[in-house]
Formats: structure tokens, sequence, C-alpha cells
């Protein structure tokens, strides 16, 4: 037997699920994380989800379920880190299709639960838009959330619905979740982290990483590159909460319109008329933006390194960043904010570690106090 969990989000909320599953269960128990292959535009420059024909090498775990192995590779021009994200953690990974809608996932878990001889689904989200009402003006992708409630309701299946570090997405902010959450059910420590620590390394999750650095005790305003304003880690950043299906469903009325949807284009038009606007929408125009000569973030550039010229590049925008008032910073911000490829990176790296260790708070950074 396995547990059966499900990434809500896609993106890097398949690092929170592997850490909440081995935070309450243990690390050495079975688990199916359930994710999306939907992952920003710098990994996956094609807009909207994957599915299982734009992979090779998945592996059938029922009639239309697919699992994600480390041999498992995204079909040109597509991009997915889950192959990678497969051989770093432990669970298995699954594949989550939405272009059938509530329904077709429905199906999908429900060939899960039977592969895992499952008779409950967890059902995880890291920052809480999962509980998004539509309205909050910083919400970027409630749609993934909203479909994977509606399809755990459609399959009848006994669900609950874990929010781990409320607001660290920046999409529902954390003093808007807190009334909705009551009493946290564990608080993440170092010792959970333990699980994911490596991931870091290579994968760019932002709402992973500061959770990942709330649990180790990091607090303090942070800059992430997915958000306009900085986010604050404070003491209910490394909790976790639980609430029934029944509840998330109350409060997300996306997650209602889906319910009985077949197609993704059909889901689309509910998010637009319940918050405004669709997602996948938004990745189209951004993608025509970016154009087909954009170099993905993290690329191996063919400039030459040169240390010194690196480093007062750094500390140029580091002066600059913290007048802003944050204290901490991704290491996603610095790449891009800097365009730094990976060999650049990992110069600059090398020399925050040699001639400044007490930066390095992993996986964040830590900024100098301003002059």
């Amino acid at each position: 037997m396995k547990r059966l969990l499900i990434a809500a989000g896609g993106g890097g909320d398949a690092i929170t699920t592997a850490m909440v599953h081995a935070a309450l269960h243990g690390a050495d128990e079975p688990a199916l994380v359930l994710t999306y292959a939907w992952e920003r535009l710098v990994v996956d420059p094609v807009p909207g989800p994957r599915r299982p024909s734009d992979f090779t090498g998945t592996v059938p775990a029922g009639p239309t379920l697919r699992l994600v192995t480390p041999t498992s590779a995204p079909r040109p021009p597509a991009g997915s880190l889950l192959p990678r994200l497969a051989a770093d953690l432990r669970p298995e990974l699954g594949l989550l299709d939405p272009y059938g809608g509530a329904v077709g996932l429905a199906q999908q878990i429900t060939e899960a639960a039977a592969y895992c001889r499952a008779e409950r689904i967890d059902v995880v989200d890291v920052g809480g838009d999962v509980l998004a009402d539509g309205t909050e003006p910083t919400l970027r992708s409630p749609l993934g959330d909203a479909l994977a409630l509606a399809a755990c309701a459609h399959t009848g299946i006994a669900t609950a619905v874990h929010v781990a570090g409320p607001g660290l997405d920046s999409e529902v902010p954390e003093s808007a979740l807190l009334p909705l959450l009551g009493t946290p059910l564990h608080t993440l420590t170092a010792a959970d982290t333990l699980a994911v620590e490596r991931v870091f390394d290579w994968h760019p999750s932002e709402a992973s990483a500061l959770l990942v650095a709330a649990a180790r005790g990091t607090r303090g305003v942070c800059g992430t590159q997915d958000s306009a304003h900085p986010v604050t880690l404070t003491a209910a950043s490394p909790h976790v909460y639980r609430l029934p299906l029944a509840r998330a469903l109350e409060i997300n009325p996306l997650a209602r319109a889906l319910a009985g949807t077949t197609e993704l284009a059909e889901a689309e038009r509910a998010s637009e008329r319940v918050c405004g606007f669709s997602e996948i929408a938004r990745e189209r125009d951004r993608a025509a933006r970016m154009g087909p000569t954009t170099t993905p973030a993290g690329a191996v550039g063919d400039r030459p390194v040169a240390p010194q010229a690196l480093a007062e590049r750094f500390t140029q925008w580091e002066r600059r960043t913290v007048r802003s008032g944050v204290a901490y910073v991704t290491t996603r911000r610095i790449v891009e904010e800097l365009g730094l490829g990976q060999d650049e990176f990992a110069v600059l790296r090398a020399h925050l570690r040699t001639t400044a260790p007490a930066r390095h708070v992993p996986p964040l950074w830590r900024l100098a106090t301003a002059g």
C-alpha cells in the first residue's frame, strides 16, 4: 500500500508535498504524489500544462495515469523538471493531465487510488491559494488548485486538504488565510526539511524554498522573483494546517464552478467568470512577448566568467535591494535579476560562501546590512 497525495498547484508543490508527507508519516512511508507538469516559462516555454504525450519514458499505472521517472524526458520544445524531481524525491511521481477537466482528473485520481490501494487522498498546497475566493488582487494561479479540489470531490474518495506555509506563494495574504485555517496540525522543523534539502541546489521553486527556510528558523522580509511584493517569514510560516475537502470547496468558488468540467478550455472559461482572468491566457501573452530566442533562466552561457566583476555586480545589486527593505532573497531572484547563467552563478555562489559564509542561509541568501 502507498499513501496517495496530490500536489495541488504543480511546479514546486511536489517538493512541499514530499516534505509534508515525510513530516507527518515518515520519509520511508511509501507514497505516490500526483502533480501537474505545469511550470514557469523559464522552465517550460510552452504555455499551459503538459500531458503524457509531451513526455517520453513515462510508466503506465492505469488506463489514463502515467508515472514520471528519472528516465522520463519532455519532448522539445516542452520543458519539465519533473524527471529530475523524480530522481531526488522519495515518493513516486504521477502526472496529472487536466485537459479532460475535473472529470478527467477524477478518473486519473481514481486509478491512482487503485494503484496505491489507498482509501483516502491528501491534497497539499504551499502558500494557500487552494483557498482563494477569486477576488484577491495578488492571485495569479488558482486553476490547478481548484481543479484538484473539484476532481477529488468527483471521485467520492475521502480527502483532506493541507495548507503549508500560509501566504508564502504571495497569492493570498497570510492575514486572510489564518482565520480560515484554525489550529496548526504540525509545525515543520529543520529535521523535516532533510527529505528535500538537496532539491534546492537546482530547482527554482521559491514558495517551497521559503517554507524550508521558515522550518529552519529564518524570520524576516524575503524578496522573491515571482512576486512584486516581498514575503515576510513569521512564526506561522512553518505551520501545516488540515481541513476537510467540504470546507475547502465552501471557501473556493472556482472549485465549485469546475465541477463536471470535461475540457481544460471549459475550466479556463470558468476561471474567467469567477476570477476575471485565465492564467493560461496570461502565459500565452508572456510567451509571445518573450519570443522563441529567450534563453531559460539558469542556462549555461558562453560569456567568460570574471569573478571580481561578477562580485561587483552582485554588490551593486545587493545595495539597491537592501534599500527596499529586503533581508533575504531566493536563488532565483539573484539569478534572474542579474541575468546569470549556471556557470556564472556557480562562481558567485563559491565567492559568497568563501568570503561571507554567513550569507548562505539555505536555501536563501542573507543580504548585507545597508550602510
